[in-house]
């Protein structure tokens, strides 16, 4: 069986589109809140093959989606290389922040795999248990977002210390960039060994550079990892997310080879039409926001997106995850109106 996402990566254009959303596995699920009650933490969560699996599965429960994406957070590959990583209830992450060269010697690239072994045995476990229709996405953080959050110490800035740090320092900072690239490359083959179909890399405060700093900082790095993983693995596909590029994304998608890019919600969909589509999948992008508020604009919305995007190779998405205090019946709702369109 052709898993019709996997179809849709390779510029294959579907009627209705194959769907997933960001964080479809999260705190808006009742199911997922009583779950995460059993954990002493997040990470302790996301090293729990038995939960996470369990939280992957959740969403596919309720939903007819073509895709699951592993349950895991983009900060294990800090947690993993040695930096003290914590998420704290009402605050998010909170990291012990690196700064300079000095703090990159207490990083250990070759302890990363065995670290995120638990990860591996989720995968593993995924591959079998999820439908035969349904594709499993194995996903990372790009280096400079993970970068941001291991500079700042938590989510939530403006970026200031990580983007004057790139430009004070470049040849530092770009040590901790090619420590994440080694150690993401790493990680993202070994999800693939483990049974991931295909790999996402979350570029979450890609807009914050300038044109010169985005190339530097997300532009190359994502060649770099693009590259690793087609060396191991040439046929799997490969999504990007520099959320918030702009006309960037075009760059983007011409420079780092990706197969698909996700798009945030503020790309006009016709610019997206006219311009993305023709080079790859484009992945998207509904507003999160409008998700939360279902009712008449959720529908007006959603059939904006359909209208212009799904003549080309096109998988719906959100622009960004899943609000935690969406309303389960609201997902419900988008599902069957996009399914309506068979």
């Amino acid at each position: 069986m052709t898993k019709i996402f996997l179809q849709a990566l390779k510029g294959v254009p579907l009627t209705p589109p194959p769907v997933w959303l960001m964080r479809q596995a999260g705190r808006y699920l009742p199911e997922y809140k009583e779950l995460r009650t059993k954990a002493k933490n997040f990470l302790n969560f996301c090293y729990t093959p038995e939960m996470a699996v369990e939280a992957t599965l959740q969403p596919l429960r309720r939903y007819d989606l073509d895709a699951a994406i592993l349950f895991s957070d983009i900060l294990v590959i800090p947690d993993a290389l040695g930096q003290s990583v914590a998420f704290k209830e009402g605050e998010g992450p909170v990291l012990e922040p690196i700064q300079s060269v000095e703090g990159l010697r207490k990083l250990e690239i070759d302890k990363v795999l065995d670290h995120l072994a638990p990860v591996f045995q989720t995968v593993s476990t995924l591959s079998q248990e999820i439908p035969k229709s349904t594709a499993l996405i194995g996903f990372a953080g790009a280096p400079w977002t993970v970068a941001v959050y291991m500079v700042e110490g938590r989510g939530g800035t403006d970026c200031g210390t990580a983007r004057r740090w790139a430009y004070e320092d470049p040849e530092g900072f770009g040590q901790l960039i090619d420590i994440l690239v080694e150690a993401t490359s790493q990680y993202l083959n070994q999800q693939i060994s483990e049974g991931v179909e295909t790999i996402q890399l979350f570029d979450s405060w890609a807009g914050v550079l300038s044109e010169s700093q985005f190339r530097r900082w997300v532009i190359d790095p994502t060649i770099k990892i693009v590259q690793n993983i087609r060396k191991e693995n040439p046929d799997i596909p490969i999504i990007g997310f520099p959320r918030h590029a702009g006309v960037q994304y075009e760059t983007y998608i011409r420079e780092t080879g990706v197969d698909g890019v996700s798009l945030d919600s503020g790309v006009p969909l016709d610019w997206v039409k006219n311009n993305l589509q023709p080079l790859c999948t484009v992945q998207g992008n509904l507003d999160n926001q409008v998700l939360m508020a279902g009712g008449p604009a959720l529908e007006a919305e959603t059939r904006e997106i359909l209208e212009k995007l799904s003549d080309g190779p096109f998988i719906f998405n959100l622009g960004h995850g899943v609000l935690q205090w969406t309303s389960p019946d609201h997902v419900e709702s988008l599902i069957n109106q996009i399914r309506a369109e068979r």
